[in-house]
């Protein structure tokens, strides 16, 4: 495996345990001085990948357009996340994992329609696509490890 993949895959499983380890109170609380909470960052992440890594290369998202646009970048929690949904992204964060891998390496990835993120970083490629990626879902755990002091 890459060590594109080694790194989505820690950054993913410590994603996983930090929902699992935390009420559904704590998942929806969002702290003084934040706008988001842990279930928002953690589904943000997903929306984001399935953008990046999908969508910019004109292949179909894991998850519903009503998902990203609720989770994608400028938005917040408009309300409490049920224990239904926080199960789905649970589920989510472990399968599309492993499917944009599998997908990686059977060579589905062709096209890639450029893109030049807020940060400045332009993605040429998918793999433009998945190095950024990692990098902007380590921001939003080290964001859910700062909000996960505050809740507990």
């Amino acid at each position: 495996m890459s060590s594109v993949f080694e790194t989505q895959k820690t950054i993913r499983e410590i994603l996983l345990k930090i929902v699992e380890s935390h009420s559904l109170e704590q998942l929806n609380t969002i702290p003084q001085g934040f706008s988001n909470n842990i279930i928002w960052n953690a589904a943000h992440c997903l929306a984001a990948q399935q953008t990046l890594v999908y969508k910019l290369s004109g292949l179909p998202a894991m998850v519903s357009e009503d998902f990203i646009l609720k989770y994608r970048k400028g938005t917040k929690p408009e309300g409490d996340v049920s224990q239904e949904e926080v199960d789905e992204i649970k589920s989510f964060l472990l399968s599309t994992f492993e499917k944009t891998k599998n997908d990686f390496e059977s060579g589905l990835f062709v096209d890639y329609n450029e893109y030049t993120t807020s940060m400045g970083f332009t993605l040429r490629n998918v793999q433009d696509a998945l190095d950024f990626n990692n990098y902007h879902e380590g921001i939003h755990t080290g964001i859910i490890m700062s909000i996960r002091k505050l809740v507990e």
